[in-house]
């Protein structure tokens, strides 16, 4: 994909440290447990889609802050590198960098603590000034890690130019403001739908009731991610139930931001959404195939050679 054709997405979110402890077993409440290695890595949910979008073929701007200390210089640099573009007046010289603490067992599960830092700080103000990048993209891709106003804002200044935007609702809030619901596609997980809709969903079936559910309350659709069982599409008064691809799971840290910075992207190129959840699909699980947050995500080859490896499995005769 060339620069001229590749489209255009802009990201408000976090841009975090990661600090990676790798371990047998995760520790159960009040359980030491002693680590494999230690590892550092760019992060944040915002920062992570952000790279992901730019991997597979987006030109990709992420409006995030920082602080002003040396992670923060690191972090931008490493965005840089990866061809993210980010503002340059987007920098906190009082805080610090958002920095994520996970630890990850050896099967892929993980737990992650989180410091937001100087992400707590971005404002409304903030995508005010930067309101030309917004309006000139094709899909708007946003997060939770940063201060809801700021995420409204985002949204309001797209949906008034036009622009597509796709809510991944993470990490779930105690208190969900309605207006999170009124986007063009809302994306959470099984747990965070079972925080938005208030139950447990142990079915497919009940998923499928959940993003019913969560598109009457102002959704204009729903994809909800459900790790190794695939996802489940809601839309267009439908329901359609997509499974992932087999690959050996080492960490899940960063599969789902792989997974929406794909959705983002094959609907931003003009996709329909079954399409684009199964080339989501093939992204996140490459992702969750590999060690670490952004060193993970892929290229656009890799998921289309997964993507094609997969229809010629199901063509050859058994």
């Amino acid at each position: 994909m060339t620069a001229v054709t590749a489209p255009a997405l802009v990201v408000v979110g976090s841009i975090n440290l990661d600090l990676v402890v790798r371990c047998a077993a995760l520790p159960r409440p009040g359980q030491t447990v002693t680590g494999d290695d230690l590892a550092e890595h760019g992060g944040g949910k915002g920062a992570n889609q952000a790279v992901a979008a730019a991997r597979l073929g987006a030109r990709t701007t992420l409006i995030g802050r920082v602080g002003g200390d040396g992670a923060g210089q690191r972090l931008r640099a490493g965005l840089a590198s990866e061809g993210v573009a980010v503002p340059d007046d987007l920098v906190s010289a009082e805080a610090s960098s958002g920095t994520a603490i996970i630890a990850v067992e050896r099967g892929g599960e993980n737990h992650i603590l989180l410091v937001p830092g100087a992400n707590a700080l971005l404002t409304p103000a903030d995508v005010e000034r930067h309101a030309a990048r917004i309006r000139s993209a094709r899909v708007l891709l946003l997060q939770l890690e940063i201060p809801t106003a700021t995420v409204i804002a985002a949204a309001r200044i797209a949906q008034a130019a036009g622009v597509k935007v796709l809510l991944d609702p993470a990490p779930a809030p105690t208190h969900f403001d309605p207006a999170l619901y009124h986007v063009d596609l809302l994306s959470p997980n099984r747990s965070e739908a079972e925080a938005l809709v208030g139950r447990a969903l142990p079915t497919i079936t009940d998923v499928a009731e959940a993003g019913r559910e969560l598109m009457a309350r102002g959704a204009g659709a729903v994809v909800i991610t459900l790790g190794a069982d695939g996802a489940m599409l809601c839309a267009d008064g439908k329901t359609l139930h997509l499974p992932t691809f087999p690959v050996h799971a080492v960490d899940a840290t960063a599969a789902g931001d792989a997974f929406k910075a794909a959705l983002a992207l094959r609907w931003a190129e003009g996709a329909s959404l079954e399409d684009a959840v199964r080339f989501a699909l093939a992204a996140g699980a490459l992702a969750a195939s590999r060690p670490g947050a952004q060193p993970s995500l892929p290229r656009r080859s890799e998921v289309d050679a997964l993507l094609a490896t997969h229809i010629a499995s199901a063509l050859t005769p058994t």
